[in-house]
């Protein structure tokens, strides 16, 4: 669930650039006249980015872009889901084929610069973990020496690898796949002894298994993976968009504003200006956007604050079973901040 690292960067930097020459008309524009968002997500993630039975999207990723939505065009569903992998997510990107990119993608520098896109913050912040059979009797990935591990190409999850195996003088047998459905056929059938992505992603594989008892997810965390939603670089009045979105999304959760409370609260104003100006009763900053006074308010009565989406998606009461851990608000101790709305 990582990210192309270095491969295809000129070529990707050079599709960004005519994209943004061809295209006269602002991202916001474009959402507006087509009227709906072209969303980037992952082929299918579980608690992440899925269709359910009946094809509807959903997920933690799957929820940024239903905020978005709701933000500028007063609809949720009025999201067109692109399915990309780990090589074709920034291409996608980068040609003006999706809006944004939501799909589990870690920032890092050479995205950011040279390959010309803007991250617009961090809705995760994950590592790189291993999962094995329990069968295999190993409690640490420094017992792996040798070990064939299933890898996505393309993605910074290869480096990470590399490094941790030479540093600590082991082998491994790399055995290539694409996509996280791929990861997981191969690794049931035995073709790999280890699947290695973000933990949370492993957590996720995990919980479809017949029996996810009988695979472990050993303890080391080998990288840092901030993970977020992601646009082109060029058009900062989109970038802030999204942003503020999310930062709305984050913001709810620390003020106690729900999905079920938004509405009475966004009625009048109360003695919080701060909560006053995220729901539009005071100031002026959907107009900064622009957009409306109500666009944070829609974008939280999507799917919810950023608690409540993380608990009726990924949280320790669903399969996936993640604790928030750094996730938590920075006021219980994690590392999810919004800037203020002022």
């Amino acid at each position: 669930m990582k990210k192309t690292a270095f491969l295809g960067a000129f070529a990707v930097a050079g599709i960004a650039a005519s994209a943004a020459m061809a295209q006269d008309a602002s991202t916001l524009d474009q959402v507006k006249e087509r009227g709906k968002l072209n969303c980037g997500v992952a082929t299918g993630v579980p608690g992440f980015a899925a269709p359910d039975a009946n094809g509807r999207w959903e997920g933690f990723d799957v929820s940024v872009c239903r905020a978005v939505a709701a933000a500028v065009l007063g609809d949720s569903d009025a999201v067109e889901f692109i399915p990309t992998t780990g090589k074709t997510r920034f291409t996608a990107l980068a040609s003006g084929e999706i809006d944004m990119l939501a799909r589990n993608t870690t920032w890092t520098l050479s995205r950011d610069v040279d390959l010309k896109f803007e991250f617009v913050g961090v809705n995760y912040y994950d590592g790189q973990g291993f999962m094995v059979s329990k069968d295999m009797g190993v409690g640490s990935a420094k017992e792996l020496d040798g070990a064939t591990v299933c890898i996505q190409t393309g993605t910074t999850t290869e480096l990470n690898l590399a490094d941790f195996f030479r540093a600590n003088d082991m082998e491994y047998e790399p055995v290539p796949i694409e996509t996280n459905a791929e990861a997981q056929q191969q690794y049931l059938a035995g073709a790999c002894d280890v699947y290695t992505t973000d933990a949370s992603g492993l957590a996720a594989t995990r919980s479809t298994f017949e029996d996810p008892s009988s695979s472990i997810i050993l303890p080391e965390i080998i990288s840092k993976e901030p993970l977020g939603p992601l646009v082109r670089h060029g058009d900062n009045n989109w970038g802030d968009i999204v942003r503020w979105t999310l930062n709305a999304l984050i913001s709810a959760e620390e003020f106690d504003i729900t999905s079920t409370n938004v509405g009475e609260m966004s009625a009048a104003a109360g003695d919080n200006p701060e909560i006053n100006r995220i729901l539009g009763t005071e100031g002026n900053l959907g107009e900064m956007l622009g957009l409306d006074a109500d666009w944070a308010k829609r974008a939280i009565m999507a799917n919810g604050n950023y608690g409540e989406i993380f608990a009726k998606t990924i949280g320790e009461a669903t399969p996936i079973g993640l604790a928030r851990g750094l996730n938590a608000q920075w006021t219980e101790g994690g590392l999810i901040y919004s800037p203020p709305f002022r």
